[in-house]
């Protein structure tokens, strides 16, 4: 088949599905076409099958703002009409999947079929805004195909937007080769040359990932026992929980990295991964942490209990019960032998479960009968 992949480029959720997807998709023979403002963060290097298409926005002096939808429906349409695509695959509704669907109606409908994968904040968030919920729903169901990455979402969605179309529920996966407990080039002395525990949040420091929690996690965790936290991602919290940092006295023991492309470097290198988030549709960050055998400490929230199983490869808790997490963790990395068994059980999770070798072949069956009416 020939398939478009159309995301956002950068750190975050759908990005990283989306570009996995794609280059698995290639591996397998398909050829694949991305769309964006510019290349995934996750597309590196040369890979065969595999096509970049720049979306170039002018910045006419009429416009307040770029009208990057337009741009992106007559780039789909014309990689579509170049190179006769099958597929478009639309990940999130706004404004990928209408601008999908605009592409397809520039080519008086003889365009190609149209997927459209949620993720989550574009249904949680955006698609509950009064002033894009209409064009949310239309998305959705002008698309020829719908998935979404959890049971949690699909129903969220059904109940939002009072959809009654098929939703094929396809979860996230994680590349387990990549993602493993045995790293190479292991940093962990250099943030912990003490033999302090370290513990690991990643993420876009949205609000709804609640950043400052980590920081009292920390705090309370090394009320009983030394430890470091390393926070991965760059956001609009991060201000404010290093302003947290400093009140509470734990500058010198939190550590801010940044975005990192090898993130698996360091979820190998960490005790545990902190998410304790108010909202996740999927928590794709805990699964790439679990197929490292880091257990994760997260909110039993949205889709993470399709994830999680608490109390045998991580734990669950409301959201904000700081306390309850960090005494989840100070009890968890003073017994070795539970925590061997629950690195395992993590590692073997994403394993059984969540494998990009599994997942893939469900988007090409899905694809297929798609095209096939």
């Amino acid at each position: 088949m020939k398939i478009a992949m159309v995301c956002y480029p950068t750190h975050g959720g759908s990005g990283v599905v989306a570009t996995e997807l794609g280059m698995c998709l290639a591996l397998r023979g398909h050829e694949v076409h991305f769309i964006s403002y510019s290349t995934p963060f996750r597309l590196r290097g040369f890979h065969e099958n595999v096509f970049y298409h720049e979306v170039d926005v002018s910045a006419y002096p009429l416009f307040k703002y770029p009208p990057y939808d337009l741009s992106l429906a007559a780039q789909i349409m014309e990689v579509a009409g170049e190179h006769t695509l099958d597929i478009v695959h639309a990940h999130y509704a706004i404004p990928h999947a209408i601008s999908a669907y605009l592409a397809r109606q520039m080519m008086r409908g003889r365009g190609p079929k149209v997927v459209t994968t949620l993720h989550g904040t574009d249904i949680t968030l955006v698609g509950k805004d009064a002033s894009f919920r209409e064009a949310v729903k239309f998305g959705i169901e002008e698309s020829d195909g719908v998935t979404a990455v959890s049971r949690y979402l699909a129903e969220q969605t059904r109940a939002t937007f009072g959809i009654d179309k098929e939703i094929r529920v396809i979860h996230n996966f994680v590349d387990t080769a990549r993602f493993s407990p045995h790293v190479e080039n292991c940093i962990r002395k250099r943030f912990a040359p003490g033999g302090e525990a370290i513990l690991i949040h990643a993420s876009n420091f949205r609000p709804v990932k609640r950043l400052t929690d980590t920081i009292e996690i920390l705090a309370r965790v090394r009320r009983h026992l030394p430890a470091k936290l390393l926070l991965v991602g760059e956001g609009p919290d991060r201000q404010e929980s290093h302003a947290l940092a400093e009140r509470l006295g734990l500058l010198d023991h939190v550590v801010y990295l940044g975005t990192q492309d090898a993130v698996e470097r360091l979820l190998g290198c960490a005790d545990l991964f902190l998410l304790p988030s108010s909202e996740e549709s999927f928590g794709l960050a805990a699964l790439e942490a679990m197929s490292c055998g880091t257990p994760v400490i997260a909110t039993r929230i949205g889709g993470l209990p399709e994830v999680i199983e608490d109390g045998v490869d991580g734990f669950l808790f409301p959201v904000g019960d700081v306390d309850a997490m960090a005494a989840a963790a100070v009890e968890l990395l003073r017994e070795p032998e539970r925590m061997k068994a629950m690195r395992a059980a993590a590692r073997a999770k994403a394993e059984a479960c969540f494998r990009i070798e599994t997942l893939v072949p469900e988007y090409e069956s899905y694809y297929k009968q798609v095209l096939g009416g």
